[in-house]
């Protein structure tokens, strides 16, 4: 009405995650992709504490109390070839469990058998090359691209939109290596 700029104070998104897992006994699980993108410490705040000490709870701004509750679960993913990994702090890594998740084909077999009639093997050859011309697996070549009911009509579009820029980029210095998984010398290879 004066013209004046008001912000009205709601509760987030976490505040009421929490306070929708107050009423349950159930586990309820907070994911958090890309964690590391973020500047951790202004995202999370008095959070950090809470974090490590469960029963305690901290003040709000706006009244009331943050306590997270006993069957709160967060998990967090990154990219570990993301540089912005090294930006999280000692303090953030003694909150949480870190486990590492590496390309995993006995997944990709399962996902497909009885799914679909694409043959994942000639696939997993080729990403077995692949990965071990990366020799890192930071940054091999995953399966989750691939996670797909009718991979068979998507494949190539798969492989020329998500791969082989990736590959292009990953070997920008030796850029025959990269040519060599190009969908035209491979694709009869992946799909007879």
């Amino acid at each position: 009405g004066d013209g004046s700029l008001n912000y009205v104070m709601v509760p987030g998104r976490f505040l009421e995650f929490c306070r929708k897992a107050e009423s349950t006994t159930d586990i309820c699980v907070l994911i958090i992709d890309e964690i590391n993108r973020a500047n951790l410490s202004r995202v999370f705040g008095e959070l950090m504490y809470l974090l490590e000490y469960r029963d305690q709870e901290v003040p709000l701004a706006g009244g009331g109390v943050l306590r997270i509750p006993e069957n709160v679960r967060i998990v967090g993913t990154m990219n570990t070839a993301d540089r912005s990994i090294a930006l999280v702090d000692h303090a953030l890594r003694r909150r949480f469990a870190f486990l590492d998740l590496f390309p995993h084909f006995e997944v990709l077999r399962k996902y497909h058998a009885g799914r679909s009639d694409f043959d994942v093997e000639p696939l997993i050859e080729v990403l077995s090359e692949i990965n071990n011309q990366i020799n890192d697996p930071h940054y091999a070549v995953g399966i989750s691209y691939f996670l797909q009911e009718n991979l068979s009509s998507q494949i190539e579009d798969i492989w020329k939109m998500e791969i082989q820029p990736y590959l292009e980029e990953y070997f920008f210095d030796q850029p025959e290596k990269a040519n060599q998984y190009a969908w035209e010398k491979i694709g009869t290879r992946i799909k007879p």
